[in-house]
């Protein structure tokens, strides 16, 4: 005879993905050593140097659970850092 039942199994979470919708609404700071800011930015497109296919609306990050560090993070240029500042 077959009944439902649940049964609780361990897993191994690993990976918190967001995708988080900020339309024209991205807000961040860029700080220097010192913790001083060089460029804010306020209710503008997410820079192009963000990770994942974000379109300038979404912001895309893959989180470690076991660490909080952000895996999908690759480090932008002086360059790409430039432009961001530039377009906004």
């Amino acid at each position: 005879m077959e009944i439902n039942q649940q049964k609780l199994v361990k897993v191994d979470a690993k990976t918190i993905k967001l995708h988080v919708k900020v339309t024209d609404r991205f807000n961040g700071e860029l700080i220097d050593a010192q913790g001083e800011t060089i460029f804010d930015f306020q209710d503008t497109y997410v820079p192009d140097f963000f990770p994942g296919q974000h379109y300038g609306d979404y912001v895309i990050l893959d989180i470690d659970i076991d660490t909080g560090m952000i895996t999908n993070w690759k480090t932008p240029t002086a360059e790409q850092i430039e432009e961001a500042i530039k377009e906004d």
